[in-house]
């Protein structure tokens, strides 16, 4: 995935607060998402977030969710529904 493709997608569509942590990250790759988010014009936690949340898959299902209709109890007994329909 390009760099720029990963920033498309947010911010992620789901509100969550955030938490002040400490990571320890190799000094050079600290660099690097500095420069990338300058020239984005974003801050760095915007680039981290983005980056975990891709790596965690979270990205991935951002478009399905954010095209449903239905609530978290509608969405699990579809699913339950479609499980056994398959077996």
């Amino acid at each position: 995935m390009a760099r720029r493709a990963l920033y498309e997608v947010f911010p992620l569509n789901v509100p969550m607060a955030r938490v002040k942590t400490t990571v320890y990250v190799e000094e050079d790759l600290l660099r690097e998402a500095r420069v990338l988010a300058a020239r984005l014009g974003r801050k760095d936690y915007e680039v981290f977030e983005a980056a975990l949340a891709a790596y965690l898959g979270i990205v991935a299902v951002q478009g399905p969710w954010s095209r449903s209709q239905l609530d978290g109890d509608e969405a699990l007994q579809l699913a339950y529904e479609e499980l056994h329909r398959s077996t």
